[in-house]
């Protein structure tokens, strides 16, 4: 999913080489195909198995953040999916044959692998106690919540991060900041965003109309 995914949006780049597709050592993925293709897999699984969706789902989000944090540092190895110049302390050095010729004159880039990481990391630690304080009893997490949580965290983080990046997916547009045109993990971000700010603001007013199990109907003894 993550391959394809990217490939649909950059088929001009292997219309004349369909092999270079499965060259994934190249780089060319994106989270957002994975999560795609994670999602239609666990759907598929869970028809299969008879096991609650949303359960399975809320049990998996917290592996899958902490997996993309550990792989965005793919993106530090292929010298990739890094940002515009800055001479900030923290700044990543970019060899001459990975830059854009725009910025071949520029050695040190804003490490955007590295805020993504830090994000995700962020973001699993916040499910990890969302899930605790749920298991507790002492935060309401209805099923479903904790997934929600996690495509609303971490879309926040990255439609700021991928601004940065000067080699986004774009959607039309002149590279390599999609001039004219929109950056495709922006927009499906967003997207997320709204989806499961939807998906909390339903499942906990659905739990907020649903009646009370400690209060008793008039008539019931």
């Amino acid at each position: 999913g993550a391959r394809l995914y990217y490939v649909a949006f950059e088929w001009r780049s292997y219309q004349n080489s369909w092999w270079d597709v499965f060259a994934i050592w190249q780089g060319g993925i994106a989270i957002h195909g994975a999560l795609i293709g994670g999602t239609i897999a666990v759907i598929l699984f869970c028809r299969w198995r008879r096991v609650p969706f949303w359960d399975l789902l809320d049990v998996l989000v917290p592996s899958v953040i902490l997996g993309q944090t550990i792989g965005r540092w793919g993106n530090f190895f292929n010298s990739e999916a890094f940002g515009v110049p800055t001479q900030l302390p923290w700044k990543l050095f970019i060899p001459y044959s990975s830059r854009p010729q725009i910025f071949a004159d520029s050695e040190f880039f804003h490490p955007t692998f590295l805020y993504e990481s830090i994000w995700n990391l962020v973001v699993f630690m916040l499910l990890i106690t969302l899930f605790r304080l749920g298991r507790s009893g002492r935060l309401p997490l209805p099923s479903g919540a904790l997934s929600c949580f996690y495509l609303l965290s971490y879309s926040l983080g990255r439609i700021w991060i991928e601004g940065l990046r000067i080699d986004p997916l774009c959607l039309g547009g002149v590279p390599p900041f999609c001039d004219g045109g929109l950056r495709i993990a922006q927009l499906m971000s967003l997207s997320l965003l709204l989806l499961a700010g939807f998906g909390l603001f339903w499942l906990y007013g659905k739990r907020k109309s649903l009646p009370d199990p400690g209060l008793r109907t008039p008539g019931t003894s």
